[in-house]
């Protein structure tokens, strides 16, 4: 390949990189996040609680429903490798699968339901700590009536 060609492909393949969609970024969106004046992450407590407690009923779920064909798969896999039949050592194999599989899955939901919890703990107690914590540029703890007179909109004096 001559020095010339190789110059007129990499032309071709970066005009086509301008032209083509780019997947690994975007451009900010004003009030959603990346510079925006409004919030891009408000959570309520009421949600943490109701999203930990669906993952919590889920795990249970998958505790019981999951676990109710495991002795009849386990015997049945038995009884075919014993009869001399390699569906047992199959079955044996799927029933270990599954078990794995499902106890990480367990382990998954408990995890956010543990996450979620502590969250909506460590939230409440970040909330307690601005609260009773706001202090004036001295250093000094500022009370509830320093607070309001700081924030209390100004009347016009004139």
């Amino acid at each position: 390949m001559a020095w010339d060609e190789w110059e007129q492909i990499k032309a071709e393949v970066d005009q086509k990189q301008a032209t083509s969609m780019q997947l690994n970024g975007v451009a900010p969106d004003p009030g959603h996040g990346g510079g925006g004046a409004a919030p891009d992450l408000v959570v309520h407590d009421d949600q943490l609680g109701k999203l930990g407690n669906m993952a919590y009923d889920l795990r249970e779920r998958l505790r019981v429903d999951g676990d109710l064909a495991r002795p009849s798969t386990f015997k049945a896999s038995i009884d075919l490798f014993n009869d001399g039949l390699d569906m047992g050592s199959a079955l044996t194999a799927l029933h270990d699968a599954w078990n794995t599989k499902a106890g990480t899955l367990k382990e998954a939901c408990a995890h956010i339901s543990n996450h979620l919890d502590f969250t909506r703990a460590q939230h409440a107690k970040d909330e307690e700590h601005v609260v009773t914590g706001m202090r004036n540029a001295t250093g000094d703890l500022m009370t509830v009536s320093r607070i309001n007179e700081y924030y209390a909109p100004k009347s016009a004096e004139a």
